[in-house]
């Protein structure tokens, strides 16, 4: 066959798609196989891909700083720590402060809620249009 030829067969064949193959311990094995069963996937191609949108999903939801949590019909909720996935969350953990009221802080400060806001003073109104 001329070169030409072959060249022309080259190009017009679709391209191979990657491979990829994985050595798993009989359990999870055994895992993958129920879970294509129960999901009705028919190959592990086809749960590759699953699995890859839904740990892409977590990935994007981390790195946004969101927690990934499940609750349960009575409200019971789980947040869900995979510490490979804690690696692309935000450096900026945010304190938590539980802040101690006296009754009459609570109080106090349940009447300034409740009131009219006060209106602003002509030096507030000048600094805020620069």
């Amino acid at each position: 066959m001329p070169t030409s030829h072959r060249r022309a067969r080259r190009r017009t064949q679709p391209a191979r798609k990657p491979k990829f193959q994985a050595d798993l311990a009989p359990v999870e094995d055994t895992t993958v196989r129920a879970l294509k069963q129960e999901l009705q996937l028919s190959s592990n191609s086809d749960f590759l891909s699953e699995a890859l949108a839904l740990f892409q999903w977590a990935v994007s939801e981390r790195r946004l700083g969101r927690r990934i949590v499940s609750e349960s019909a009575t409200g019971e909720k789980r947040i869900l720590v995979l510490p490979r996935l804690e690696r692309v969350a935000p450096s900026v953990a945010l304190p938590n402060v539980d802040i101690d009221w006296t009754e009459k802080e609570l109080e106090s400060l349940a009447k300034l809620a409740s009131t009219e806001p006060a209106k602003p003073t002509p030096a507030l109104v000048r600094a805020l249009k620069g």
